[in-house]
């Protein structure tokens, strides 16, 4: 299993980046996916869930501004980030677990200057 993630950098507060997650190695379309995020001192969270039907879930501090989607044809899921505050600041890792077994991207940092 591989997890690719990209798209991370440095936006000011109430800007927009979008991150993407390139997988393989496991049949990606009946997986859901999920992306972390862990910001410096405090526990890694869970940012927002994507079902293998589609369905959605976030968390209270992001909802309304970020849009968690899947490309099945592609294996890719992405987490598009408006409003952008400066607590979003975090390293964000995309996130499966088939098999029963958890595994993780490399994480990609997002900064947010205010």
């Amino acid at each position: 299993v591989q997890l690719q993630a990209s798209g991370g950098g440095l936006a000011q507060a109430g800007g927009s980046l979008r991150l993407s997650c390139a997988a393989s190695g496991f049949i990606f379309s009946i997986n859901a996916m999920d992306w972390y995020r862990q910001a410096p001192g405090k526990q890694r969270e869970l940012v927002a869930t994507i079902t293998s039907g589609g369905s959605t879930n976030y968390a209270d501090s992001v909802k309304g501004r970020f849009t968690i989607s899947r490309d099945n044809a592609k294996n890719t899921v992405t987490l598009q980030m408006n409003s952008l505050k400066p607590e979003d600041t975090a390293v964000y890792y995309c996130h499966v677990d088939p098999y029963h077994v958890n595994y993780w991207g490399q994480g990609t940092q997002v900064t947010v200057s205010s």
